[in-house]
């Protein structure tokens, strides 16, 4: 949260400081992408303000913004667990792929993953439903073997697209009531019991 809010306000504010917000206010904007964000929140449906803010965004995020992140509790074993367990894990994210494979790197996340998948930088799969029918076709998934995990609307949504199970995750940024009224299949309130679930009780023939 503090990362990408402050590189959003940073941008706001270097454009025109009367659209800054608070970082609170800016938490709902965590997660889908960002062109249209800057769009909405500057009022203003010039692609080119849009692509301006958002190169005003990463001169910031790249510099200090990514870094300024912390881990969920019980996340490093709830993936190792998982890792060795033999489930392949892939990420999607609407994130460019540079920095969410630093950032995973950072924390020594990057060895539990079979692959890390993200956006290019000119925005191509920057759309989840895109990303993840990018990820199935690229790494020759059964989309009724996967289970697509996200704590927003855009990955419960992406999931559900692409014929994947989904569970949602209340320790992120959506909420119960986000992650039920998109449809997710499963939630669950920590890492913990996500990975207890897969380990133990997910559905019969496996998400390995």
């Amino acid at each position: 949260m503090e990362g990408i809010t402050r590189s959003i306000q940073f941008a706001l504010e270097t454009l025109d400081a009367s659209k800054n917000r608070s970082q609170e206010e800016l938490q709902r904007y965590i997660g889908p992408p960002l062109r249209p964000v800057f769009a909405e929140l500057l009022e203003n449906d010039d692609p080119s303000v849009a692509e301006e803010a958002l190169r005003l965004y990463r001169v910031r995020y790249a510099d200090v913004g990514m870094m300024e992140c912390y881990l969920y509790p019980g996340i490093p074993e709830a993936l190792e667990s998982l890792h060795t367990a033999g489930f392949a894990l892939y990420l999607a994210t609407s994130k460019p792929h540079i920095y969410a494979t630093q950032i995973l790197n950072n924390f020594g996340l990057g060895k539990y993953f079979t692959h890390m998948h993200g956006s290019e930088l000119n925005g191509v799969r920057d759309d989840k439903a895109e990303l993840i029918e990018y990820i199935v076709a690229t790494e020759k998934l059964t989309p009724a073997a996967a289970l697509m995990i996200g704590d927003r609307k855009y990955d419960i949504i992406g999931g559900k697209g692409n014929g994947l199970l989904t569970a949602g995750v209340t320790y992120g940024f959506g909420g119960q009531i986000e992650l039920s009224e998109a449809g997710a299949d499963y939630i669950f309130d920590s890492p913990t019991a996500l990975a207890t679930w897969l380990l133990h009780c997910s559905p019969a023939g496996g998400l390995r």
